[in-house]
């Protein structure tokens, strides 16, 4: 177990300093365990979340689609044309983001909608920083909204085996996507408060963007809906939603090919699938198998339930604060999966329903990451969008608005979460 425990933490220290190589880092370590046996040959599979990997590969395909489309771009035409001025445009832009990551990739959501507030802050003359920033912080905020949003959601789900609906409605009560809302709610208030100073009118588009293509956009809502109809389908194989979104992303690349009667019509999708994550995620499967099966996730669980000396509030609590502040610094992916088998022997040890404890966990590791410039993908793809521009983002412009964005959420969803699924 000690062996395992240290190739664990070592591993994790070397992805925090070799950011750039985590892929790398993650598989290597992965590929110890099992060459060392720590992870038995017979036990690979079971350890591997396919449903995953196949919904997150196939999203970003038809994402990329989306993207080329061009209809996130006249939806955000139509919405500049209401906004009366800079700070509506903020508080808008920040919520028409986090509206499209409920359903599609952060990262994806910041791409799509940061050449738009660029365009907009080109025109009237004023510093993007802390738009792009506020738009970063929102897709955060809202990728736990619902099963699709956010990599962690995903993975939640799949673990708990929740439909599209259980992130709406869950044991007969309201689900995350009201808890995220909430915090959103609060949260556009603190974004309006930042840029209560900015009133310098928006100059409107002389015409809107032209969308020729709207099967992109047919694809991404025909797979909402066909997640959300295959929850509704009982005993269903593990890797339906996976498949689901692969297939409609081959239909897409197929549909993309005929129109245009290019490979680059094939090879362009393909190549936005951001296969580093996919082999991160599978590199970290990999090893939580393996510690889980040297008795690592089992110890730890039990020094949490010693920790909260069996007291639910306070297992709660801990959780949730401490998944903000190890999620400030380090991905929330390789976080959540540490921490959801965790989650669960606890629960076996103490006999309790572990709903708040997973939630908890899902907010505050979503939540986390915006307290700090690289506690998030969407937060470095924002800032590294910036820098082609020649924009320099200090520390202290990221914490300005990142900081009080999070408490503004995090706080809410907390007593949240407690009074409606931990008394």
């Amino acid at each position: 177990m000690y062996y395992a425990l240290a190739l664990f933490v070592v591993t994790y220290v070397l992805m925090l300093v070799f950011s750039k190589y985590r892929p790398y880092i993650a598989l290597a370590s992965a590929v110890i365990f099992v060459a060392s046996g720590m992870l038995p040959l017979d036990k690979i599979w079971g350890s591997i979340d396919i449903n995953v990997l196949l919904m997150i590969a196939g999203t970003m395909g038809i994402v990329a689609l989306f993207i080329e489309s061009k209809m996130p771009a006249l939806l955000a035409d139509i919405i500049m044309e209401k906004v009366p001025n800079v700070m509506w445009a903020a508080v808008i832009m920040s919520l028409f983001a986090g509206v499209i990551s409920a359903f599609v990739d952060n990262v994806a959501t910041v791409l799509m909608i940061a050449p738009v507030a660029l365009e907009i802050c080109k025109k009237i003359k004023t510093n993007p920083v802390p738009f792009i920033i506020a738009i970063a912080v929102s897709s955060n905020l809202q990728g736990a909204a619902t099963l699709v949003g956010d990599t962690t959601a995903i993975m939640l789900g799949s673990a708990l085996d929740m439909s599209f609906i259980d992130f709406f409605w869950y044991k007969g009560r309201p689900g995350m996507f009201f808890v995220v809302e909430l915090g959103a709610l609060i949260s556009a208030i603190i974004i309006a408060f930042i840029f209560r100073k900015e009133k310098s009118p928006i100059p409107k588009a002389e015409t809107r963007t032209k969308v020729t293509d709207y099967v992109p956009t047919a694809l991404l809502l025909g797979t909402v809906v066909l997640l959300i109809g295959a929850s509704f389908i009982p005993g269903k194989p593990d890797f339906t939603n996976g498949l689901i979104c692969c297939v409609l992303m081959v239909i897409g690349i197929v549909y993309n090919f005929i129109r245009k009667r290019q490979l680059s019509a094939i090879v362009g999708p393909l190549k936005e699938i951001d296969f580093q994550t996919l082999g991160l995620l599978l590199g970290l499967f990999l090893m939580i198998g393996g510690i889980s099966e040297q008795g690592v996730i089992d110890a730890i669980a039990n020094l949490l339930a010693q920790v909260g000396g069996g007291n639910v509030f306070v297992l709660y609590t801990v959780i949730v604060w401490g998944s903000v502040l190890i999620s400030a610094f380090i991905d929330n992916i390789p976080y959540v999966a540490t921490m959801i088998p965790v989650i669960k022997g606890i629960a076996g040890s103490l006999g309790i329903d572990p709903t708040v404890l997973y939630f908890g966990l899902l907010s505050g590791a979503t939540l986390g990451g915006n307290c700090t410039p690289i506690g998030a993908s969407a937060n470095i793809t924002g800032i590294g969008i910036l820098r082609k521009e020649g924009y320099t983002v200090k520390n202290s412009d990221f914490f300005k608005i990142g900081i009080p964005f999070t408490l503004a959420a995090i706080i809410p969803a907390y007593i949240y979460l407690w009074f409606v699924f931990g008394i």
